[in-house]
């Protein structure tokens, strides 16, 4: 159908509907406008007045390049015509993630939205083209930025969606320090709050100036280049450079000066790749690989694995609070059973792990592989495991609350299935594998049983691995494995997230309700669905959603069982869910 779409006050109605249907479901704009007729919110959209039913008045409903419907009333009356805006789907454009561009951002003034570009850069085109930065770099050795060219410029109440490439616990002149000195970085985010030091690359997109509701604590600073040069008090420049400089002083000397360079940079070269054949690591900044750390040092930042700074144990090992410099803390993984693959295989293992980048998983920021001995070191998570959360402390995480981790953890492991080079089969879904960080976002942890896939593999053959309870019934038939495990398992999470109760419960007043699983199918199949829910606040209508969505998850035939991208679709109600049948046979 034509987006341009011509129509009188008497067929828009029937327009409208199928425009939804057939034009493009991802819109934001479209699912909004579908979203206010299904539900009957807002008919005016839809029952005009007389005024614009008459001859001399055209409607067009327009899909315009920045994602918004709006329709549009054009008066034909000879004395005054005039176009206006009817209604449109979207008010604030800001709200449209692609509306400015890359490195731009959106702002809002009398009822209309702008776009403006980051400091650093400079309008590619007209927008939604984005911008470009408008300067070269500084030279870089080594992934440090040397030349005294760049100061910052700050913006207030900015948020957007991008994702650090770093972020650790540092003072302010730290971290802008360090961002000046760090070829990747172009942009700085500090919480005075919790003096926490977050790095931007360019590009960045979906950037928004908004002054509700934002964190006065926190301010964003942008590298922008010096209108006039003029050395840092305390930085020292580069031998090399200065070498250079005394070359174009004189002809005479600059052959001399020419080879001492070539010698210099020769040996920092060198020394710089026997420094990365003995520890191990790739020639990017240690914000962008992996760590390889040696047993020696794990030992001390986590004190020699003293008892008190254990921070819990699994069935592969404890896991320790650790420190490098009494600022950032991390979490080391001592797995004490023995692995089956040589330290190769499991070297090469980690690093296609570490390469896994995603709000909702545990960075995994190193390991330790010397002989038998295997650590892994995480991120630190300060408020602990969704276990704890959920079966220790009643009443700490409420519906909406719930209903958030549910999603986070839907997104962690969509990441894992589809979002990686090799898809990861992650096969220990659990509620102590789910750990939150400092702002309550949910994030899935521990990759020791990992199994990667090969990109065109679907399908694998290992020997039995996750928890009880957790685990899909494939496992016991020795049966290939697919993605379909954690699906499994996230259905019986999903099930104790909603409910906060545990899948198995043993010493209740009702046996029926010991296995957690049979007992909500069989509350879904008498709809006395009520019986599960223990918290007054609870949305009805969410709740029977997600309880079928978990049905549907924990289905005993691994063909049945949803997708994650369709599960976080249903659970988000985008998508409806069907009736699920018996889960299991």
């Amino acid at each position: 159908m034509d987006p341009n779409i011509f129509m009188n006050g008497l067929t828009i109605n029937v327009l409208v509907i199928s425009y939804i249907y057939i034009y493009d479901p991802d819109c934001p704009a479209v699912i909004k406008l579908f979203d206010h007729i299904i539900s009957n919110k807002d008919l005016s959209i839809i029952s005009f007045n007389s005024s614009l039913q008459q001859d001399n008045v055209i409607l067009r409903l327009n899909l315009g390049f920045d994602g918004n419907l709006v329709l549009y009333s054009h008066s034909l009356n000879t004395t005054n015509k005039s176009t206006t805006v009817v209604w449109q789907a979207i008010d604030d454009l800001c709200d449209v993630s692609s509306f400015c561009g890359v490195n731009a951002y959106c702002t809002r003034s009398n009822n209309q939205s702008h776009c403006n570009c980051l400091p650093g850069t400079e309008k590619v085109a007209d927008f939604p083209s984005g911008c470009q930065r408008n300067s070269t770099g500084a030279v870089c050795i080594g992934g440090k930025e040397y030349g005294d060219i760049y100061d910052f410029t700050a913006l207030k109440d900015l948020r957007f969606k991008d994702v650090p490439y770093f972020a650790k616990m540092l003072g302010k002149e730290e971290c802008l320090q360090s961002c000046l000195e760090d070829c990747d970085c172009d942009a700085a985010f500090f919480d005075e709050s919790q003096d926490l030091c977050q790095k931007y690359a360019l590009p960045l997109s979906y950037s928004r100036i908004d002054s509700i509701n934002t964190n006065v604590s926190i301010s964003a600073f942008f590298k922008v280049k010096k209108i006039n040069g003029g050395a840092r008090d305390g930085y020292v420049k580069p031998p090399w450079t200065l070498i250079l400089g005394l070359s174009l002083g004189s002809f005479a000397y600059s052959s001399a000066a020419l080879a001492l360079s070539g010698i210099f940079i020769f040996k920092f070269r060198l020394m710089k790749y026997k420094k990365l054949l003995d520890t191990g690591r790739t020639g990017l900044t240690k914000e962008f690989t992996i760590g390889v750390f040696t047993y020696n040092e794990l030992k001390r930042a986590t004190n020699g694995f003293k008892k008190e700074k254990e921070l819990g144990k699994g069935s592969f090992g404890a896991v320790y609070k650790g420190t490098f410099d009494n600022r950032s803390f991390v979490a080391v993984k001592r797995l004490e059973k023995v692995v089956e693959e040589g330290e190769r295989e499991f070297k090469a293992e980690m690093r296609v792990i570490g390469r896994a980048r995603h709000k909702n998983l545990v960075r995994l920021l190193g390991f330790c592989a010397e002989g038998s001995k295997r650590l892994l070191v995480y991120e630190y998570m300060s408020h602990g495991s969704l276990a704890d959360l959920l079966f220790r402390t009643k009443g700490r995480l409420d519906w909406n609350e719930r209903v958030r981790i549910a999603l986070d953890v839907a997104r962690g492991i969509c990441y894992l299935h589809q979002g990686c080079e090799a898809p990861i089969i992650h096969c220990d879904i659990k509620p102590q594998n789910i750990l939150l960080d400092e702002s309550w976002t949910a994030k899935i942890s521990d990759f020791g049983l990992a199994k990667l896939l090969q990109p065109d593999q679907t399908r694998t053959f290992t020997g039995e691995r996750g928890t009880l309870g957790y685990m899909a019934p494939e496992w016991k038939t020795k049966t290939a494995i697919t993605l379909k495990v954690d699906i499994y398992s996230y259905g019986i999470v999903l099930l104790e997230i909603i409910c906060r109760r545990r899948h198995i419960q043993v010493n209740l007043s009702r046996p029926e309700e010991t296995h957690l699983p049979s007992w909500a199918y069989n509350c879904f199949a008498a709809r006395e669905l009520d019986k599960l829910m223990d918290d007054d606040s609870t949305d009805k209508n969410a709740f029977e959603r997600m309880v079928l969505v978990a049905l549907w998850c924990i289905q005993d035939e691994p063909a049945l069982r949803p997708s994650l991208k369709n599960i976080i679709s249903m659970l988000e109600g985008i998508t409806d869910v069907s009736i699920p049948p018996c889960p299991m046979s």
